[in-house]
């Protein structure tokens, strides 16, 4: 945090801080130029933009497995990669996908769905689901990129590095990443190169 930065924190939650004041003035001024709640409130405005980084990697602890490339009739629709610990086919595990087409965030879902009832999925957990990633994945174009963190039980997304939101559904968060690391995948060739490590 720059030393600016500090000061105009230090200005709005305590004012005259910097300028010598003892602290029973200090306490004394605060109290009566700002409500408690109000300080509180500053605060947590302050602290927020770090707070916003601390924890937002999904890859972090993780280890750098394989990458390769997604192509569909002879276009390179996205490359993924992917981060695990000792076991790629186990949470956690995080998958990145670079997209390197313009492509409806209804079609990724319903892309999604179609690959997870060639695994095995229900049709009422397939209907659920895809109307859930209907309502989560944004449109893409050329440059953005998707994480999914595949967590215990829970699946959570993140488009350009922003949190979208998560599927709390061990069942889900399994069939989600089986679409590339499923031995029954449609993608034999992506899943052999993301199993490799780096």
């Amino acid at each position: 945090m720059s030393s600016s930065l500090n000061s105009r924190i230090v200005d709005l939650v305590a004012p005259g801080a910097r300028t010598g004041e003892s602290h029973g003035q200090l306490e004394k001024t605060a109290k009566n130029e700002m409500p408690s709640g109000r300080r509180r409130l500053l605060l947590a405005l302050a602290a927020a933009p770090f707070a916003a980084f601390a924890n937002t990697d999904p890859t972090a602890g993780l280890k750098r497995w394989g990458n390769g490339e997604f192509r569909r009739f002879g276009f390179l629709v996205y490359e993924a990669t992917l981060w695990a610990g000792d076991d790629p086919q186990r949470p956690p595990l995080a998958l990145r996908l670079d997209y390197k087409r313009t492509i409806a965030g209804a079609a990724i879902a319903e892309a999604s769905v179609k690959e997870m009832r060639g695994l095995g999925a229900d049709e009422a957990s397939l209907l659920r689901w895809g109307e859930r990633m209907t309502r989560l994945f944004p449109d893409v174009k050329a440059g953005d990129f998707i994480v999914g963190e595949y967590a215990p039980s829970v699946a959570r997304f993140y488009f350009n590095g922003r949190l979208l939101g998560e599927v709390a559904d061990g069942d889900f968060a399994r069939a989600f990443f089986g679409i590339w690391l499923d031995a029954k995948t449609s993608a034999p060739g992506l899943r052999a190169a993301l199993l490799r490590r780096s």
